[in-house]
């Protein structure tokens, strides 16, 4: 919501419905809506193949599966995050009667700065929660050697994350639990979904068990559960997806090449750098609008917005800046001033199969030629 209003998300890159009708025509058919039924069933084995994760868990939004997630691994006390994501994941912790300590970050990949953690683990430390900012890979092999140090469990919120590799495979298989989120401004969409990327077969069951109420069978329930599951319109959604997706990122990252080749040299605007040696899902195009710029940040967003394009500050404000964290002491401003200089210059872009060609040089070109 902005000012009471709904913030609508447009996809204008969804696959042609004509193809999904044949689907919803056999789920109405079937009568068969929620609750593990047969395209729930098809559409997990299908990401568990696509990403060479044998252990996928469906979930209705990534904030729940991140919930859920946290849940399965009976994390408590203190948790050290980042306050440079979406707010979802701060309130997931807090909704587990966590505490967040937030911890700077890398202000080159935006993503936790795994030199900053160790001063802010204390007795009541239990676990790291870190996130793939942009899709841009955390450094997982400094991330886990702090956590075996101190036997902490490590947690992903890899909401923007799905499609992105490293040399082993999907990045999604990295820490204790990762997640993932399907949500409609993801590069990967199922109108509202997402995923938990589980380590093994024990505790994906009892993720299973806590995404439907704690039930084990029709009369036995064994933990305190909740309803996260993912409903069978949504599984069709995801495999029709499965199909374009490889499509989708071809298109984004033509787009990206022609945004930064209209951006290069444009005094004032930095355009953020991707790991090119990994595989990227090219999910946002982030640019910093620096002090040498002749519009602010914000004066370039009603710009563009006039314009037709809409763009997103991802992330402003900091999650520390709102009532619920800003009293933290892990909060204070000088605590986190990569986060919170990146967080008055980031501008995303957008980029999605309604941006082509010509529209991407437009939108540089409107920025690389702003009136004096």
């Amino acid at each position: 919501m902005a000012n009471g209003k709904p913030i609508y998300v447009s996809r204008p890159d969804l696959p042609p419905l004509e193809e999904l009708l044949p689907d919803l025509q056999a789920i109405w058919s079937s009568h068969v809506l929620t609750n593990a039924g047969p395209y729930h069933q098809r559409f997990e084995q299908a990401l568990q193949d696509y990403l060479g994760c044998p252990h996928v868990a469906l979930c209705a939004n990534g904030t729940l599966a991140l919930v859920i997630a946290l849940q399965s691994l009976r994390i408590a006390g203190e948790v050290v995050t980042t306050p440079y994501s979406f707010v979802a994941t701060a309130h997931a912790l807090v909704w587990n009667g966590i505490t967040p300590v937030f911890v700077d970050i890398d202000p080159d990949t935006c993503n936790l700065d795994p030199n900053r953690i160790e001063a802010a683990i204390t007795p009541k430390t239990t676990a790291i929660l870190a996130v793939h900012c942009y899709g841009q890979p955390c450094d997982v092999a400094a991330i886990q050697q702090i956590a075996d140090l101190y036997n902490l469990r490590v947690i992903y919120d890899g909401a923007h994350a799905f499609g992105v590799c490293d040399e082993g495979g999907s990045i999604l298989r990295h820490g204790d639990v990762t997640i993932t989120s399907f949500h409609a401004t993801k590069v990967f969409t199922t109108f509202e979904g997402g995923a938990i990327i589980c380590p093994d077969a024990k505790h994906k069951q009892r993720v299973n068990y806590l995404k439907n109420f704690g039930f084990a069978n029709e009369v036995t329930v064994v933990a305190p559960g909740i309803n996260g599951k993912m409903n069978e319109f949504s599984a069709a959604l995801g495999l029709l997806q499965l199909r374009y997706f490889e499509r989708h990122i071809a298109h984004r990252r033509h787009i990206d090449t022609v945004l930064r080749r209209g951006l290069e040299d444009v005094t004032g605007i930095r355009c953020l750098e991707f790991d090119r040696a990994r595989t990227h899902n090219y999910a946002y195009f982030p640019i910093l609008v620096e002090s040498q710029y002749p519009l602010s940040r914000d004066e370039l967003y009603e710009r563009l917005k006039r314009h037709g394009f809409y763009c997103r500050r991802y992330f402003y404000p900091l999650i520390t800046d709102f009532p619920p964290y800003r009293t933290l002491p892990s909060a204070q401003p000088d605590r986190l001033t990569h986060a919170r200089e990146i967080s008055r210059k980031v501008l995303c872009l957008p980029i999605h199969g309604g941006i082509d060609e010509e529209k991407a040089e437009i939108l540089a070109r409107l920025i690389r030629e702003v009136p004096r």
